[in-house]
C-alpha cells in the first residue's frame, strides 16, 4: 500500500496499540462541529477527561473538611505533592527522592541557579545555546547581574557552525575542552523549542563534569516527549513545565529534579521556605531550617493542591501507557509525517528538525520555501480550517503529533491540506 494513500494511514491507526488513549482526552471542535486536528501538544496539551473529577474531589474536600483536609481525606493536602513523586520519577528516569512538583519552570530555574551557579574568580561563565528560549536567557542574565557580573562577558552563547542549524554536541565538547576552566555552569535544553532538536544530556553532562562545571537542563519540551534518564545522566538539576506534553493544564505546577548527591547538603545556598524544611519537624515551628531530603528541600511554600490535581490525572494516563510505548509511537508518527512531507511537499517546505530519530521528539519544524509571508498565510489557513499547530518567529511552523491522542490519519490530512494550499 502506498504511504501517500489515506487508506495506509487508516490501517496504521487500526493497528495502533495506543489508539484507545485518544478517548481519554477532550478534542476541541471546529466551528462546523468537526474535531479539530490538534498538533499543538508541544505548547499546551489537551485536557484529560478525568481532570474534572480530580479537581472536584479537592473542591469537595475543601467544602466538607475545610482546614482539616490538610490531614484528613483520601489525599491529605499536606502530603499531596508526594502522590506525584513516583509517577514523575518514573517519567524522567529519576529516583523518587530526586523529584518534586512545585512552582513553575522559570521560578524553579531561579531556585536552581541560586544553588548551583557558584561563580568564583576566573570561573564565572554560564554556557547556553544562542537560541535558547527567552525565559532561560532572562533567568541567566538576571542571575549574572545578581552576582555583579556582566552578561555580555559571562553569558557564553554557542550556535551551530556555519549556518545556525542544529548544534552538534561536539561543538559543546570542543568549547569546554578549551575554555571549560572558565565555566561555572552549563545549561542546555533537553529539546530545542524552535527546531525540535533533541540534545544528548549524558554527553553534555560528561563534558561539563570533565572541566569541573555544574550542569543543568531545561526539559520544557522534553518531559513527556522523549525517554529521559536523569539519575544515570548525572546532571545536577533539571526543571520542566507540566502543561505541554504532560497535559497538566495552563500554568500547571512545574517539575524539578535535583540529583541525590546533593540531598541534604547544607553547604549549598538556597532560598529557604517552610515547606522545604524536613517533614518531621515542620509543624514544630522550630526556628532552625533543616532541609528535607532530596528535591523536597528546595520547596518553599505549601503544595498548590488545585493546580496539582490535573497533573495527578495526566500522570495516571502516562503510567498506563508507558513512556517506552509512547516513544515508539511518537517515532512512527513523526517518521510518517516526515515521509509524507518528503513525498508530497517536496519543493514547498523544508524540515529544520534533525532527521535522525534519536535527535528529535514529537515535533517537526517547517520552513516554507516561498518565504515568511507565504508561511504566515499557510499557518493562518491551517488554523482557520481546524489544523491547530503554532508559529514561532521568524518563519517556523511547528507541528507536533502527540502519541497519546493524535492519529496517523490526522497527519495524512494535515499534509494533504498543505499540499492543496
Amino acid at each position: 500500500m502506498n504511504i501517500t494513500d489515506r487508506a495506509h494511514a487508516i490501517e496504521l491507526d487500526r493497528k495502533d496499540p495506543l489508539a484507545r488513549f485518544r478517548d481519554k482526552f477532550h478534542i476541541p471542535l471546529h466551528s462546523d462541529g468537526r474535531e479539530q486536528v490538534y498538533l499543538c501538544g508541544h505548547s499546551l496539551g489537551l485536557m484529560p477527561r478525568t481532570i474534572k473529577a480530580e479537581i472536584d474531589h479537592e473542591l469537595d474536600a475543601w467544602a466538607g473538611l475545610a482546614v482539616a483536609a490538610h490531614f484528613e481525606g483520601a489525599f491529605p493536602w499536606k502530603d499531596y505533592h508526594e502522590s506525584l513523586r513516583e509517577p514523575l520519577a518514573q517519567l524522567v528516569g529519576a529516583k523518587p527522592l530526586e523529584v518534586v512538583a512545585m512552582n513553575s519552570l522559570t521560578v524553579n530555574l531561579h531556585l536552581m541557579l541560586i544553588s548551583f551557579f557558584r561563580p568564583v574568580a576566573g570561573r564565572s561563565k554560564i554556557l547556553i545555546e544562542k537560541h535558547a528560549f527567552p525565559s532561560d536567557r532572562y533567568a541567566v542574565e538576571s542571575q549574572l547581574r545578581f552576582h555583579g557580573l556582566d552578561p555580555d562577558e559571562n553569558m557564553v552563547q554557542l550556535e551551530a557552525v556555519p549556518d545556525g542549524g542544529p548544534l552538534d554536541e561536539s561543538e559543546i565538547e570542543s568549547y569546554l575542552a578549551e575554555y571549560g576552566d572558565q565555566v561555572a555552569l552549563v545549561m542546555f535544553p533537553g529539546v530545542q523549542y524552535a527546531t525540535g532538536q533533541v540534545f544528548d544530556l549524558q554527553r553534555i553532562t560528561a563534558a561539563a563534569r570533565a572541566c569541573g562545571s555544574a550542569v543543568g537542563f531545561d526539559l520544557a519540551h522534553a518531559a513527556g516527549n522523549i525517554e529521559l534518564n536523569l539519575h544515570q545522566c548525572g546532571c545536577d538539576f533539571a526543571v520542566w513545565c507540566n502543561y505541554k506534553y504532560l497535559n497538566g493544564g495552563p500554568g500547571a505546577v512545574g517539575g524539578c529534579f535535583v540529583h541525590e548527591q546533593h540531598s541534604g547538603r547544607t553547604d549549598l545556598p538556597r532560598l529557604n521556605g517552610w515547606w522545604g524544611n524536613e517533614a518531621d519537624t515542620r509543624f514544630l515551628m522550630k526556628p532552625e531550617f533543616v532541609p528535607a531530603p532530596g528535591a523536597d528541600g528546595w520547596q518553599i511554600s505549601c503544595p498548590a493542591v488545585l493546580a496539582m490535581a490535573p497533573l495527578r490525572a495526566s500522570l495516571k494516563i502516562f503510567n498506563d501507557a508507558g513512556m517506552p510505548q509512547l516513544r515508539k509511537k511518537s517515532v512512527q508518527l513523526t517518521g510518517y509525517l516526515q515521509d509524507l512531507i518528503d513525498t508530497r511537499l517536496e519543493g514547498m517546505v523544508s524540515v529544520t528538525t534533525p532527521a535522525a530519530r534519536e535527535q528529535r521528539g514529537c515535533q517537526l519544524s517547517l520552513r516554507v520555501h516561498a518565504g515568511r509571508e507565504a508561511a504566515r498565510t499557510l499557518f493562518q489557513s491551517l488554523q482557520a480550517n481546524g489544523y491547530l499547530c503554532d508559529w514561532r518567529e521568524p518563519d517556523i511552523i511547528r507541528i507536533a503529533p502527540a502519541p497519546l491522542y493524535n492519529r496517523f490519519e490526522e497527519v495524512w490530512r494535515t499534509v494533504d491540506f498543505i499540499a492543496a494550499n
